[in-house]
């Protein structure tokens, strides 16, 4: 059981990061993140690291690719043009790939496949469990960890501040407000008075 769902998190995972490499559209590419994330969760219970995997799920999966979503949705998930915005990219971005597939390769190859035999650190129990993390970071990490979520917060205010400045006229109605800013000034002049007689009201 414990191999099936291992292959099927792996396969997930795999199959989630080429989307977000592969997919044009930015929606389907935040789609294909949350698979990516949702099977990384899924390894991290195999691994017996519920807390990692409960932080995937929430921040990641859930806090982080709602943000996402809501910045594809704002911005507009419009596909991406078809010419390279770098020259030659489409011939250097499969060499980088080869060159840091074959560098991963000898690490993989040269260390972490030798540990696979041993017994693994040892470790007490209950570690990097919820409640030795949380008390990690309440006590010993406790500065550090509420000077992150003041940074956090900080962005969070900064993000508003920038979309107040937005100008509300720009967006969907772009093209019609540059025409009505070119239209003759005498569709907004007041109409001329009606003349007046000259003998008077009779």
């Amino acid at each position: 059981m414990e191999a099936a769902l291992f292959f099927l998190a792996a396969i997930g995972a795999l199959a989630g990061a080429v989307g977000v490499v592969a997919l044009r559209n930015p929606f389907y590419g935040v789609l294909a993140l949350i698979v990516h994330l949702f099977s990384l969760a899924l390894l991290f219970l195999l691994l017996e690291a519920a807390f990692v995997a409960a932080a995937q799920v929430v921040v990641y999966a859930g806090a982080v690719m709602v943000l996402y979503a809501f910045v594809v949705a704002y911005v507009g998930g419009e596909m991406e043009p078809e010419l390279d915005p770098i020259p030659g990219q489409r011939f250097l971005a499969p060499l980088l790939g080869a060159a840091i597939f074959v560098e991963l390769s000898i690490a993989v190859l040269g260390s972490s496949l030798t540990a696979l035999g041993t017994h693994g650190p040892d470790a007490h129990a209950g570690f990097g469990d919820p409640a030795g993390i949380g008390k990690l970071l309440l006590e010993r990490f406790l500065l550090p960890f509420e000077a992150s979520s003041i940074l956090l917060l900080l962005a969070a205010v900064g993000a508003v501040v920038l979309a107040a400045r937005r100008d509300p006229t720009e967006g969907a109605a772009g093209g019609s407000s540059k025409h009505s800013s070119e239209a003759p000034a005498e569709r907004f002049e007041d109409p001329p008075a009606a003349p007046t007689p000259v003998g008077g009201a009779s």
